[in-house]
């Protein structure tokens, strides 16, 4: 685009534009149609050495931007006695792990091996979610980062499976907006971030969601679901999904 002033759609300067007229471009330049690339960190080995930096990245950015913190605060005050918990993408098993040693019943759902330090009472499901049949067994559902790599087709396929036994669905998600593409470059530059966390960040945040995106892509019927959706101001979607009673 060059160095010049930017433009609205009235091709006028943003400096002649009415207050209206800027928030509207400001609106227009901040969404973004989904889009699904291919992350790097899903190709690369587990013992590659971009891969360990991009994993210990991801802690920093969990830390950060709050969504697993706020997954320990959710979960234990909604799963009731006796049901059990599926960490759908579980990945290191880190987040699954620690929230074991707050409530019971947590198994994972990832194509990965089981990791080593995963409860030995706890299940490892070794499977891919949209081959996975197991969803019978589960109560409470929920994922990190995790819904996002699935485009359209795939959610619904995913949304149905769930939906069909499970009471509660929760998610933290990348909200869908180029200012957080700008926000989490600038994290990047300062904690130093690799090659792979920095495209597979940009990507993520394209592949997110807004507003009742999620749930409608889900299937979840308004009449048997009903959902509270926020936003935080670091760029992190959360969804609590509960069956009407």
């Amino acid at each position: 685009m060059g160095g010049g002033m930017p433009t609205i759609a009235s091709s006028k300067p943003v400096w002649q534009c009415s207050s209206a007229e800027c928030v509207i471009a400001f609106v227009y330049m901040s969404v973004m149609q989904r889009q699904l690339t291919p992350e790097m960190l899903d190709t690369l080995p587990p013992d590659d050495p971009a891969a360990r930096q991009s994993r210990r990245d991801l802690r920093v950015f969990n830390a950060v931007l709050g969504g697993t913190r706020w997954l320990r605060r959710t979960l234990p005050q909604r799963v009731r006695p006796g049901e059990r918990v599926l960490e759908v993408g579980a990945g290191t098993g880190e987040l699954g792990t620690s929230l074991a040693r707050a409530m019971l019943g947590i198994d994972g759902l990832d194509r990965a091996p089981r990791p080593g330090a995963w409860p030995v009472a706890a299940r490892w499901h070794q499977a891919d979610a949209l081959a996975f049949s197991g969803w019978g067994d589960y109560e409470v559902v929920f994922g990190n980062l995790i819904f996002h790599h699935f485009d359209a087709d795939a959610l619904r396929l995913l949304g149905q499976r769930m939906a069909a036994h499970a009471r509660l669905i929760v998610a933290c998600e990348p909200v869908r907006k180029r200012i957080y593409q700008r926000l989490f470059s600038a994290l990047c530059a300062v904690v130093q971030a690799n090659h792979v966390s920095r495209h597979d960040g940009r990507v993520s945040i394209e592949a997110g969601f807004l507003g009742d995106e999620l749930p409608m892509l889900l299937g979840l019927d308004p009449a048997i679901w009903r959902w509270q959706v926020t936003t935080t101001i670091c760029g992190t979607y959360l969804l609590v999904a509960q069956r009407r009673e």
